[in-house]
């Protein structure tokens, strides 16, 4: 868990340095927030078992409604939620699983892997070169994001 959260934790504070105006020490402090509030939140919501158990609770949204666990971790460095509507997509899904972390921007963007692991007992997921083509969508414009992030992939 501790891998997905800080994946996840990761990328919304790129997103947030790609938009500009918020200091390294505000960036730092935000994600220290963020993986706690993702911690806490998802304590007794997490199965590695059966990764998608669980997988709408732990779903990060924005959709012209700010999540309220980005919203409380902003919060917590002084960040209003009008701020962050002006740096973060106004739609942001972000799923946050055993084995995996990806995200979408905009309701027609694609599917993007952050972080992938093979699942124990030799399950495997779609392999990453599936998935290649989420920064050149993105970048032509499909997934409408307001503003130009630079994308992020680890796997193990």
């Amino acid at each position: 868990m501790r891998t997905e959260i800080s994946t996840a934790a990761a990328f919304v504070t790129r997103l947030l340095r790609a938009a500009g105006g918020i200091g390294e020490e505000q960036l730092r402090r935000f994600r220290e927030c963020l993986q706690e509030a993702l911690r806490e939140h998802y304590k007794h919501h997490w199965f590695p078992l059966v990764p998608s158990k669980g997988s709408g609770y732990r779903c990060i949204r924005i959709n012209h409604k700010m999540d309220p666990l980005i919203g409380k971790a902003a919060g917590m460095i002084g960040l209003s939620h009008e701020r962050l509507f002006q740096l973060l997509p106004s739609e942001l899904t972000l799923w946050v699983d055993p084995f995996e972390v990806s995200y979408r921007i905009g309701e027609d963007g694609s599917i993007c892997v952050l972080y992938e692991s093979p699942q124990p007992g030799g399950k495997t997921t779609k392999p990453l070169e599936s998935r290649s083509s989420c920064k050149e969508e993105w970048r032509i414009g499909r997934s409408s994001p307001s503003k130009n992030y630079s994308m992020m992939t680890v796997s193990n």
